[in-house]
């Protein structure tokens, strides 16, 4: 599953949003449930979670209401009336975050996010205070294709001129290890040891000795 002390040459972390950045799960929950109860569905099965939590809206609404094509049109329309900013407030940043983001932006290395989020990611990192930590933030509104397609990464490394060998990804489902695959980077599994990585790291701060002391 890849060597723990690779000592990576990296000039570009890119991270995944939901699950990594943020412990996401009771915002997600909040908000189907809620768009659920609106049509009169019920709560979502733990299957149903685990699938939004890494989808980007429109793919979830459909996945989980997709039974009733009735019933996803009546959801799309639900979620016109709900104020995302509402569910941003369940949101809890991960431990050591802004460490280890403030310690790469010393060490020369450049920060980038790749998340299915669309319309919410602004919001989020406003209220989070984030945006002085990254140099770009690719939502699935800035691309065709979503993750697991390579478009974001694609249009991360391109942007801030970096190569594949030298960027790294961090993320912590399925999707994201398919989206490093299929763009050629690696992977560093957070959280989730269930998922092929090459690396695997249980908190932020575990990057950093994974990374060369030159990044150039």
């Amino acid at each position: 599953m890849g060597d723990q002390n690779p000592k990576w040459k990296t000039r570009c972390v890119i991270y995944d949003c939901d699950g990594v950045l943020f412990e996401s799960i009771e915002a997600n929950k909040r908000l189907y449930n809620d768009l659920s109860a609106s049509i009169g569905r019920p709560p979502l099965t733990e299957e149903e979670v685990k699938y939004v939590h890494c989808h980007t809206v429109y793919e979830a609404i459909h996945f989980v209401f997709r039974d009733d094509g009735g019933m996803e049109k009546r959801a799309l329309e639900s979620l016109k009336q709900i104020d995302l900013r509402d569910y941003i407030v369940y949101l809890k940043m991960e431990p050591y975050l802004l460490q280890i983001l403030n310690l790469l932006k010393a060490k020369g290395i450049l920060r980038a996010i790749s998340t299915n989020r669309t319309t919410s990611m602004k919001h989020v990192m406003e209220r989070f205070g984030l945006w002085p930590f990254f140099e770009m933030v690719v939502t699935a509104l800035d691309v065709k294709n979503p993750k697991p397609h390579p478009e974001s990464i694609e249009k991360i490394l391109q942007t801030l001129h970096v190569e594949k060998e030298e960027t790294v990804f961090v993320g912590d489902s399925e999707v994201d290890q398919q989206t490093a695959a299929s763009s050629g980077i690696k992977f560093v599994a957070y959280k989730n040891r269930e998922i092929p990585h090459d690396a695997f790291i249980e908190n932020h701060l575990a990057l950093l000795p994974l990374l060369s002391d030159d990044p150039h």
